[in-house]
């Protein structure tokens, strides 16, 4: 059997201004087919600017297998940045978390979410801080309580919570990518590299 791998989730997930195949799930394949020659590509589900509830009605009406050997999920950067309702963004990832298990039959080990990065460091935000008067701490605090959520709803389910918020917070210029907002294929790796030692031990 070739072991198989769903990505869900946003911009961060398929690795927006970079290239596909620097984006950390491919990047995580690539290092774990070092141990694992037959490990599948894996299937990305994900789109720039979706929130909970969009990658959820994407699931909802889209065939995927019927099974995977490992999900992860990383998304609520745009419920954030949309100003949505927190009450409802945990409702909607509960969603998600469940699809997740149902995705890999209720394997809870071989499910990974990874925290909300923190835009609020980028120079994107900076200039739009200077221009707009953006108040750069209100959103690492919103943040901060979005990962809360996930965190909470991830114990809940005994779901491992790979909290990557604190490298998006110090990272130094080469991590960010070419449009300012995003992250580049280096940091794309440290995540990558996060996940390998976590996959690696469901072998």
């Amino acid at each position: 059997m070739h072991p198989t791998y769903l990505a869900l989730g946003d911009s961060y997930t398929i690795g927006e201004s970079v290239p596909l195949h620097e984006s950390f799930p491919y990047q995580l394949v690539q290092q774990l087919r070092a141990k694992h020659p037959g490990f599948m590509a894996p299937e990305i589900v994900a789109k720039t600017g979706w929130t909970t509830n969009e990658l959820a009605t994407h699931l909802i009406h889209t065939l995927l297998q019927k099974q995977y050997d490992f999900v992860t999920l990383l998304i609520g950067v745009n419920n954030q940045y949309r100003n949505l309702s927190i009450t409802e963004f945990d409702q909607e990832f509960t969603f998600l978390l469940l699809k997740a298990l149902q995705y890999n039959g209720h394997q809870n080990s071989r499910v990974f979410v990874l925290s909300i990065p923190d835009w609020a460091h980028t120079p994107f935000a900076q200039n739009k801080a200077q221009e707009t008067g953006l108040i750069l701490a209100e959103i690492s605090a919103q943040i901060d309580a979005f990962n809360e959520v996930i965190k909470k709803r991830c114990e809940d389910m005994e779901i491992e919570f790979v909290y990557i918020t604190d490298l998006t917070r110090n990272c130094a210029p080469e991590m960010i990518a070419h449009d300012g907002l995003h992250y580049s294929a280096n940091m794309h790796q440290i995540w990558a590299s996060l996940l390998l030692e976590k996959f690696v031990l469901q072998f």
